[in-house]
């Protein structure tokens, strides 16, 4: 079965974040079976799985590819077609999820159908995960199940889009919100109270401050486009009516890090900035507070791993200087869990992802399927590295 074939069903699935991915799973449970495949769902959730798959022999380590099932919204964008209708243009199949990653979940489908059809000496493993698009979820409860296998993986193969060239890495990300806490007054009397809004605002000028920071640090990583570490404020929310000095307001912000900055001194960094900012007023306003919360996290990846790398490129058929990605991927959790060498490499770009009209090129998923391919070749003969 083509992997353009495979991608028309998969994109028809309206698998959006925090949505059921259930019939997505129960259609790569059917067009397996023929195959011998043993599969395994792995959840805590009620509408939503991971799926673990194996073809092959259960005795000898493998490769596993691994994707998400899920896809960002599609409300409020201007597509010139319906999302969930794979449409081909001029080489180009569009639809949400083409990029981002069904592509590559076509794909890897494509090879299990064919690696089935082969007496492999190391097994083919899929992981297919679920909410990666808020930040990695899914894929955690699954890779606490991985523990117990007694022949982990020795390759984990990451299937973002990076026009299919081999990433080694990407930054970590930790989500952070700060709540800041003043004193409610009215809005004639504004000097009896004391603004929580301000005090945000205070708070995000010491983040800008720290950015300024992290860009002039001597350790820093040109693999990336930016090669430092970066901090966004994505939303504030504060206040209830015009005439009311506010008392409550919060930021979402986020820390993207390169490997060589610590993330946990980061955050106390950050922790001393916002004490810094509410030691002075609390002589006269003691409920004054920026209290940090972490809302989500994920480390970063950073592979080093020679044989794992001289493994893929000699799947790629290229010897083009691998790259890192400024978005991030299971792909840390898989090295950081685990202990399993993981590269990145898929087809499409993430210039055409989360957007309307999003789109993959069908070279693409033929240079990926040839890819797959070589490396079918390589299971069959249990050469790994």
């Amino acid at each position: 079965m083509l992997s353009s074939e495979i991608l028309k069903d998969l994109i028809a699935f309206p698998t959006v974040s925090r949505s059921s991915n259930l019939e997505l799973l129960a259609y790569v449970e059917r067009l397996l079976a023929p195959c011998g495949a043993a599969t395994k769902r792995v959840t805590t959730e009620r509408d939503r799985a991971n799926l673990w798959i194996t073809i092959g022999p259960a005795d000898a380590p493998g490769v596993v590819l691994s994707g998400h099932s899920d896809v960002v919204p599609v409300s409020g964008q201007p597509w010139s077609c319906d999302p969930f209708t794979l449409i081909e243009k001029d080489g180009l199949l569009y639809g949400r999820g083409t990029a981002d990653m069904k592509g590559f979940l076509a794909c890897a489908l494509a090879c299990a159908v064919k690696a089935g059809e082969r007496r492999l000496a190391a097994p083919l493993h899929l992981a297919i995960s679920y909410d990666e698009e808020i930040g990695c979820v899914g894929v955690r409860s699954l890779l606490d199940d991985l523990r117990d296998l007694r022949f982990p993986p020795a390759l984990c193969w990451i299937g973002e889009p990076t026009s299919m060239r081999l990433a080694t890495g990407h930054k970590g990300k930790v989500a952070l919100r700060a709540h800041c806490t003043g004193r409610a007054a009215h809005s004639a009397f504004p000097t009896s109270g004391l603004n929580a809004i301000h005090l945000a605002t205070d708070f995000i000028s010491s983040l800008r401050e720290l950015q300024i920071d992290m860009a002039d640090r001597i350790h820093q990583d040109p693999d990336y486009d930016i090669p430092y570490s970066t901090v966004h404020v994505g939303l504030i929310a504060g206040g209830e009516a015009l005439n009311i000095v506010p008392s409550r307001c919060t930021i979402d912000f986020e820390v993207r890090n390169i490997a060589e900055d610590n993330i946990d001194a980061c955050i106390d960094d950050i922790r001393d900035r916002a004490a810094a900012i509410v030691r002075p007023l609390r002589t006269w306003y003691p409920e004054a507070d920026v209290m940090l919360e972490v809302v989500n996290a994920y480390p970063g990846l950073n592979t080093r791993h020679e044989a794992a790398l001289r493994f893929m490129s000699s799947l790629t058929g290229s010897n083009d200087v691998t790259t890192k990605l400024a978005f991030g991927t299971e792909g840390g959790l898989f090295s950081e869990r685990l202990g399993i060498p993981t590269v990145i490499c898929g087809p499409g770009s993430m210039d055409q992802g989360h957007k309307a009209d999003e789109y993959v090129a069908k070279e693409q998923l033929e240079q990926c399927d040839a890819m797959l391919g070589r490396l079918l070749e390589r299971l069959e003969r249990g050469a790994i590295f």
